[in-house]
């Protein structure tokens, strides 16, 4: 298990990784809300641990950006605000579960545990299609066994035509599904980012452009790169 503690107070936060660590849960920290939101775009993380008051981008804000995202990621608030109301708001916010200061460290650990296992039930399934192979819990893609390195919105987009099964989606529907809702609808982001995609996922082109209407996954790719490995 792999987790991010948000915290800034540099000497709790340096015992709650050590304690981790003992008890084989591998942590990475961040002092601040801008240095987690760094963080959690490059590294994938099984739980946030989030102190809510914490400097630049808040604990709440990082909170309601995990639950944007659609990830799935787990979250549980490490704060002293104690009070009810204080609960309920981080449980608004999207917490899944929430511990208050001053704390066990043992309890948190099994709170952590729980999450995981909590988590490992509600996996996604791995979909495969094409030598596609996208993993929406890892946010893993594999191509005909080879790693393919994907950048968020990438991921966004292809785990959309993969999950159309070979159905055509439009650029609007992408869009709608891959972008935030304040996403310029007369963009061309959504062209862009197929073509990159198609680079990173290389020849030959699984990506098909249905003229006028939209892309699809092309089910017949995996096959002809199968052909061309054997001739």
């Amino acid at each position: 298990m792999r987790v991010l503690v948000v915290e800034d107070e540099p000497y709790m936060a340096e015992a709650i990784r050590d304690g981790l660590r003992l008890e084989a849960i591998a942590a990475d920290l961040a002092g601040d809300g801008d240095t987690a939101l760094e963080m959690l775009s490059v590294n994938t993380y099984d739980i946030a641990v989030l102190d809510r008051d914490v400097p630049g981008t808040s604990g709440d804000a990082i909170a309601q950006r995990i639950v944007a995202s659609g990830s799935g990621m787990p979250i549980l608030m490490l704060t002293a605000a104690d009070r009810l109301d204080d609960k309920a708001s981080g449980f608004e916010l999207g917490a899944d579960d929430y511990l208050t200061k001053p704390f066990d460290l043992r309890e948190l650990v099994l709170r952590l545990r729980a999450l995981d296992r909590r988590r490992a039930h509600n996996r996604p399934p791995v979909r495969q299609i094409a030598g596609l192979r996208l993993d929406p819990f890892r946010r893993e893609v594999h191509r005909d066994g080879r790693y393919v390195a994907l950048t968020r919105k990438q991921f966004a987009v292809l785990d959309v035509l993969v999950a159309a099964e070979g159905g055509v989606v439009s650029a609007e529907e992408l869009l709608e599904r891959a972008w935030d809702e304040n996403a310029d609808p007369f963009t061309n982001a959504v062209r862009i980012t197929v073509s990159a995609l198609r680079k990173r996922l290389g020849d030959p082109w699984v990506i098909a452009t249905v003229a006028g209407v939209g892309y699809r996954i092309d089910t017949a790719a995996g096959a002809r790169g199968e052909a061309g490995e054997g001739g």
